[in-house]
């Protein structure tokens, strides 16, 4: 294992892509690799880390510092017109949901994911 914690992303390959799944260290230019599962494209992303940092050093390649890894609450403020504001709130209650609720489904639809929420309705 790198001495170096860098973080890792890992996502489903769609079946245009060959399907399993992609492990890719975004600090590190073109350092990802795949598996059939998470398991093994972790197992490949840890080759393929290794093989990266040798050839960045036996090329006197800058080895970038490893990025933190960012936890979000969650939670945060937003500032709206007023009006923009009552025309969310009376669409929320005409679906049943609160507005935080509503709000976060139009985000997410915007950035085209989908949310996961709790069975009660405020």
């Amino acid at each position: 294992m790198s001495e170096l914690k860098y973080p890792i992303a890992i996502r489903p390959l769609s079946s245009e892509e060959g399907g399993g799944y992609l492990a890719e260290f975004p600090d590190l230019p073109g350092c990802i690799a795949d598996g059939e599962t998470i398991e093994e494209a972790l197992h490949a992303a840890e080759d393929a880390l290794q093989a990266w940092l040798a050839t960045a050093r036996e090329f006197g390649d800058a080895i970038p510092v490893p990025s933190t890894i960012t936890h979000y609450s969650g939670q945060w403020r937003i500032r709206l017109p007023k009006s923009l504001h009552a025309a969310l709130a009376k669409r929320a209650k005409t679906e049943g949901v609160s507005l935080n609720m509503f709000a976060a489904t139009l985000l997410a639809q915007g950035l085209g994911q989908t949310i996961k929420h709790k069975a009660n309705r405020n």
